[in-house]
């Protein structure tokens, strides 16, 4: 039988915005829009950009803000994957620069980047924990960042309302102590081109939700069966934040209070691979029970890919 179950130490979180914010008003001098439309579709207020800095600033922001958080020791960091479809170059990779921008050249560590879509946070976690299992590895970061705002097309309200910039850290140690962590990532590879980046994003909205529906509550049914734990035994899920009607259909479908997921939708809009990142780091920051809790995190992106993983903090 397959060992489903990982033991890897969630040290610290961090999170980077952009200060710039791109409110619906904003848009709606753009390209033919209004704010109602927008919010009323996808739940969506604000999201950030970034003016004058590449994805791996972003990135390099986020790491350095979970490293100060647990005042962590970085000499023992062996091991750097970032998460993005917005990298600064095709090569190197995101993490090679993060890696040079925390002054870690000269230190033995693995670095390169995943893509896969919006759901790269949490296959970088499940690679991640894999590698750290092995005992060839002792540190992470884990890094979710995207700058979307440069493959953005302002000509299509349909994809240009959605995205924003952001990057989320999670910083993770192989321990010998039980800890359990769960991942269930998979994808239905498909050629139709229902949501693809070329120059710019392009996207058939209806077909992704159409998608995005039935992969979430897949996800989410199957870590938990892999777990074997119920809904019951979750704290909180934390959802990939693309649109909030995808969870409020979920919630309904499988009889879930809203108030289980964590929502930051309304602020930053769909940050890709940074998004589950961002709502993670977020929720740890103000959570008002500071105990042990038992965390779901679901997400869906282009490939299709999907995934969702059960994590202790």
């Amino acid at each position: 039988m397959k060992k489903l179950m990982n033991n890897i130490k969630f040290i610290s979180t961090g999170s980077y915005i952009p200060e710039k914010i791109m409110t619906n008003f904003d848009l709606e001098k753009l390209v033919d829009t209004s704010d109602e439309w927008i919010y009323s579709r996808t739940g969506i207020k604000n999201r950030h950009f970034s003016t004058g800095e590449n994805t791996s600033d972003l990135a390099v922001k986020a790491a350095q803000n979970a490293i100060d958080k647990a005042n962590y020791d970085i000499s023992k960091i062996d091991l750097i994957i970032v998460a993005t479809f917005t990298p600064d170059l095709m090569s190197p990779s995101v993490a090679n620069f993060v890696q040079a921008k925390l002054g870690l050249s000269k230190q033995d560590i693995t670095c390169f980047d995943l893509n896969a879509g919006c759901t790269g946070f949490i296959y970088a976690l499940n690679v991640a924990s894999q590698m750290l299992k092995s005992e060839k590895y002792q540190s992470a970061l884990v890094i979710g960042a995207e700058v979307i705002s440069k493959v953005i097309d302002f000509n299509d309200r349909n994809t240009s309302v959605l995205f924003g910039d952001g990057s989320g850290c999670v910083l993770l140690e192989n321990i010998e102590e039980i800890v359990p962590a769960y991942f269930y990532s998979t994808s239905e590879g498909e050629l139709n081109k229902t949501l693809y980046v070329d120059n710019v994003v392009h996207m058939d909205g209806k077909k992704v939700y159409q998608f995005a529906l039935g992969a979430v509550e897949k996800a989410i049914k199957k870590v938990l069966e892999d777990s074997q734990l119920t809904l019951m035994d979750v704290d909180m899920i934390i959802p990939h934040q693309a649109n909030i009607r995808i969870i409020q259909s979920v919630a309904k479908s499988l009889k879930i209070d809203l108030n289980k997921f964590f929502l930051n939708i309304d602020k930053y809009g769909n940050t890709s691979a940074a998004s589950i990142a961002i709502a993670l780091d977020e929720y740890i920051e103000t959570r008002k029970n500071k105990t042990q809790e038992t965390l779901l995190l679901v997400g869906f992106g282009s490939g299709f890919t999907y995934g969702a993983a059960i994590i202790t903090i």
